[in-house]
């Protein structure tokens, strides 16, 4: 683990931003609450709008992915206030997400590049 020295705190070592466990974790973590997110959708729209297991799973899918075919609706009150909160929440939820997986990405396109190992392995 990489740690950096500071005056201010009585010599000890703090760890780098990069070793934090959020850094080491976010992936995991908003991929699960993205899933949990799904589900609770599901079982909401089961509930509330007695629709079939697959037409809620299928609602809480476009709904969140922001599609919204019209093909089905929120026809009550409860399921129209849910469906604000869950939109909102959910939407910022997968948008933190896909936000991860594209640094993710970005740093191991950036790592390849500064690696000079790897650069001398693809020009032989």
């Amino acid at each position: 683990m990489d740690t950096v020295n500071e005056a201010g705190n009585g010599g000890e070592s703090t760890p780098l931003s990069s070793d934090t466990t959020w850094e080491k974790h976010s992936f995991r973590i908003l991929a699960g609450l993205a899933a949990s997110a799904l589900l609770a959708g599901t079982v909401a729209y089961r509930l509330l709008e007695d629709w079939s297991w697959v037409d809620a799973l299928y609602f809480s899918v476009i709904t969140l992915t922001t599609v919204g075919y019209g093909d089905l609706s929120p026809s009550t009150d409860a399921s129209k206030l849910f469906t604000v909160v869950y939109v909102i929440s959910g939407i910022s939820l997968f948008g933190a997400l896909l936000n991860e997986v594209t640094k993710r990405r970005a740093h191991r396109v950036a790592g390849r590049r500064s690696n000079p190992e790897d650069q001398r392995r693809r020009s032989t």
